[in-house]
């Protein structure tokens, strides 16, 4: 049973940050999924893959991890660059290209 320990990214369907600080322990699946032949649905035997652990440190996360004996690998975030720019920026002397319609 191999976990995922990882900081999630931002949502993109807003510019804020909110829920990216926490590091996130994700069990990842042991067995296929499989379709059911009845109703189409696809499942899986393996309960462990709904099992979403959030700690507020990297560290918290691996230590959890090594006190239980859970094999886990760590994806470091990338960090995004931050462009701050104001509306009047659009309309400064000083823009590289030429503001016109």
């Amino acid at each position: 049973m191999l976990a995922k320990i990882y900081r999630p990214a931002r949502n993109a369907m807003q510019s804020g940050t909110a829920k990216t600080h926490d590091w996130v322990l994700e069990f990842d699946s042991e067995s296929a999924r499989t379709v059911d032949p009845l109703m189409g649905w696809i499942g899986n035997g393996d309960t462990n893959t709904q099992v979403k652990m959030k700690f507020e440190s990297r560290d918290e996360a691996i230590a959890f991890a090594q006190r239980n004996g859970i094999a886990f690998q760590v994806a470091e975030p990338r960090e995004a660059k931050r462009v701050i720019k104001a509306y009047a920026d659009n309309f400064a002397a000083v823009r590289k290209r030429p503001w016109t319609h």
